[in-house]
């Protein structure tokens, strides 16, 4: 387990203040937030390669803020590896062992069964440098494992590499957590990595947590405007509440469950609004009258932006659509919005 209490990191134009995070045993957390939030800051301060203002790392029940990075049982893997490259593979995969020893045949053993399910037997005598990405990143997990860490560190592992092989890292990383059950922390600012492999989630803003919990809790339920629009949901709105609805801008939107306590905003996930040529005359959902503003081609499917009122809704279409609708800008249209769909916060 780690637990990080009061973790603070001042440094000029920027500080990490009061930075607290707990990842149970064997648990995969994802850290979360815009470029500069301060997401690598904090995985460095676990690995030791960053000075701390106050605070405590805790792993395994140990308080290791005062220890060098060699002796808090960590591994990292960053974005480019930083593999050696005056150093082979296996020089590369064992250079941990050095000060951190696993002699004898159990390392010998851990050793092989890391090379033979990271598929990287073929490679051991190669150079670094002629590595493809994938191939990178492969052995820089064999050289963070191999020394069995407490807990495992990524930092956006799988963003450098070419989008044919990002699903083949994921999928690779998570058997090897789910066969090693070493305690994971990963930084990404991929959806795709959090939803894939991690059980946790949080998410940070200008060195502060805006909210954790489990990844459905972060993505279903955030609770702030900015959490809301950075999991996806654009649909983010000022509303005033009455009697199980929300008022926002002369919409009224029908809500179920009406929301428990005081609250200022709606959120609507683009995939959750149904884009319909005719209006219904009586149905389970809400309807929001509009105009096409925009179609914008997203790859494997298409992003309408409609104006309604003063506000703008994003929904989203098949490819398909557009074309069998006969869609232009302009043209009248009505989102249909299930009451269960609206977050309220």
């Amino acid at each position: 387990m780690i637990k990080i209490e009061n973790l603070t990191i001042k440094l000029p134009g920027f500080s990490l203040e009061n930075f607290n995070l707990r990842v149970e045993p064997g648990g995969f957390s994802a850290l979360l937030g815009p470029t500069g939030a301060g997401k690598t800051l904090v995985l460095e301060a676990v690995a030791g390669l960053c000075s701390i203002s106050k605070g405590k790392i805790i792993i395994n029940g140990r308080d290791v803020a005062g220890l060098g990075p060699e002796k808090r049982g960590v591994g990292i893997v960053y974005q480019d590896c930083a593999l050696f490259p005056n150093l082979d593979v296996r020089e590369n995969i064992t250079f941990g062992l050095r000060y951190q020893p696993k002699g004898g045949q159990g390392g010998t053993d851990r050793f092989d069964w890391l090379v033979e399910n990271l598929g990287i037997g073929h490679l051991l005598g190669r150079d670094v440098v002629s590595l493809s990405g994938g191939e990178r990143q492969r052995v820089a997990l064999a050289r963070a494992l191999l020394v069995e860490p407490s807990l495992l560190l990524l930092d956006e592992p799988i963003s450098a590499l070419d989008p044919n092989f990002r699903q083949e890292i994921r999928e690779l990383l998570k058997r090897l957590h789910q066969k090693t059950k070493v305690t994971c922390l990963m930084v990404t600012h991929d959806f795709s990595d959090v939803l894939f492999l991690a059980d946790r989630a949080a998410v940070m803003s200008r060195g502060k947590l805006e909210q954790k919990g489990s990844v459905d809790e972060v993505f279903n339920n955030p609770s702030s405007p900015f959490v809301a629009r950075f999991v996806g949901m654009k649909n983010v709105f000022e509303a005033e509440f009455s009697e199980g609805c929300a008022l926002v801008n002369g919409w009224r939107l029908n809500l179920n469950p009406a929301p428990k306590g005081l609250c200022g905003h709606v959120a609507i996930r683009p995939e959750n609004i149904f884009l319909s040529l005719d209006k219904p005359d009586s149905c389970r959902e809400n309807v929001i009258t509009g105009r096409l503003a925009d179609l914008v081609d997203l790859g494997p499917y298409w992003e309408a932006r409609v104006s309604a009122g003063s506000e703008m809704m994003t929904t989203i279409l098949s490819k398909s659509e557009p074309l069998r609708l006969g869609l232009k800008p302009g043209r009248e249209v009505h989102l249909l919005v299930p009451y269960d769909a609206v977050h309220c916060f």
